[in-house]
C-alpha cells in the first residue's frame, strides 16, 4: 500500500531551524576560507579545514533537524546510526576535497567547476546515504527527474559557496552569502524530499512514530551542533576573521616610498614568486615594486 508522507508534521519549526543550521554552517565556512587566503603557512590547512568541517557539518545537521518533521502516517520511521553518521563523514571529506582545491588551486573556472562539481555531489551523496538510513516497514522509492534537479541545485549552490568563499569579503557580505548559501541548500533538500514516496508492505499502527524519529535524531544532533557553537567561538574572537584589514594597516595606493625607509613586507600572493623584490638594483633602475605598484592591501 501507498504510504501517507507529511515533511512537515511540526509546521513551519523544522524548516527554519534547518535554514538557520544551513546558514551557520555555510558563514563559518566562508569566513574560514577566506581566512585561510590570508595564510601562506601552516595555518591555511588548518583553517581550511575548520571550513569544510564547519559546512559539512551544518548542511548534515540541517538535514536531520529537517527529518525530524518527516513522518510516514500508517508507518514509524527509525534511522540506523552507523548509516546516518557515515553520511556526516561523506559531507565532510567531499565538502573538504573541494574546498582544498579552490584554497590551494587559486579560484580559477576549472578549479570552481571541480570544486563545485565535487562539493555538490558530496552534498548530494550525504543526503541520499542518509535517506539509505531510515528504517521503515517498506521500501523508498524516488522520482528520477526530481533526483536529477536536486543535485544539479547541490552542484550549483556548492560552485556558489565556492565563489563567494574567495570572491566576497567583509562581515555584512559574507553574511548575505551565507543566507543565500540556507535558501539553496534547503531547497536542493526539500527537492529532493519532493522526489519521496513510500510503499509499505503492510499498515501498522504509527503511534508515536514523530516521537521515535525525534527522540533518536536529537541525541545525534548534540555533537555537531555543539562542534557549529565552538566553531562559531573561534570565528567571533578573530577580529581580521570577522571584519576584515582594518583601514589603518593599509598604505595608500601608489604612494612613493620614501628613501632611506625600508618598503614594507610583501606577502607572495599564489604563484607569484617569493623572491620578487630580488632584482638587481643598477645605476638609474628603478626601485623594486610589486607588479601594478598597488597592491598594498596584501603588505
Amino acid at each position: 500500500m501507498q504510504g501517507t508522507v507529511d515533511g512537515f508534521s511540526y509546521g513551519i519549526v523544522t524548516p527554519v531551524a534547518a535554514f538557520l543550521m544551513a546558514c551557520l554552517g555555510g558563514a563559518l565556512g566562508l569566513r574560514c576560507t577566506t581566512r585561510s587566503l590570508r595564510h601562506r603557512d601552516s595555518f591555511k590547512a588548518g583553517w581550511l579545514a575548520l571550513g569544510s568541517t564547519s559546512i559539512g557539518t551544518g548542511i548534515w545537521t540541517m538535514h536531520f533537524i529537517a527529518m525530524m518533521g518527516f513522518t510516514v502516517e500508517q508507518a514509524p520511521v527509525d534511522y540506523d546510526r552507523p548509516i546516518t553518521f557515515a553520511s556526516l563523514a561523506v559531507a565532510v571529506v567531499m565538502v573538504g576535497i573541494g574546498i582544498f582545491i579552490v584554497g590551494y588551486r587559486g579560484a580559477t573556472a576549472l578549479t570552481l567547476v571541480t570544486g563545485g562539481t565535487i562539493t555538490g555531489l558530496g552534498v548530494a551523496t550525504m543526503h541520499y546515504l542518509g535517506m539509505a538510513g531510515m528504517r521503515l516497514p517498506g521500501r523508498i522509492e524516488y522520482d528520477t527527474l526530481t533526483v536529477a534537479l536536486s543535485v544539479v541545485i547541490a552542484v550549483v549552490a556548492a560552485t556558489t559557496a565556492l565563489w563567494a568563499a574567495v570572491s566576497v569579503h567583509g562581515f555584512l557580505a559574507s553574511l548575505g552569502a551565507s543566507l543565500v548559501m540556507g535558501v539553496a541548500v534547503s531547497g536542493m533538500h526539500y527537492t529532493a524530499m519532493a522526489a519521496v514516496s513510500v510503499h509499505l508492505h503492510g499498515a501498522r499502527p504509527a503511534t508515536g512514530a514523530g516521537t521515535t524519529a525525534s527522540s533518536l535524531l536529537l541525541p545525534m544532533l548534540v555533537g555537531p551542533a555543539v562542534f557549529l557553537i565552538l566553531a562559531a567561538v573561534v570565528v567571533m574572537f578573530d577580529p581580521l576573521l570577522v571584519m576584515g584589514d582594518p583601514d589603518w594597516q593599509r598604505t595608500p595606493a601608489r604612494s612613493p616610498y620614501r628613501p632611506g625607509v625600508p618598503a614594507p613586507r610583501h606577502v607572495p600572493s599564489y604563484g607569484e614568486p617569493a623572491n620578487w623584490t630580488a632584482r638587481p638594483a643598477g645605476r638609474g633602475s628603478r626601485r623594486a615594486v610589486p607588479r601594478g605598484g598597488h597592491r598594498s592591501q596584501d603588505w
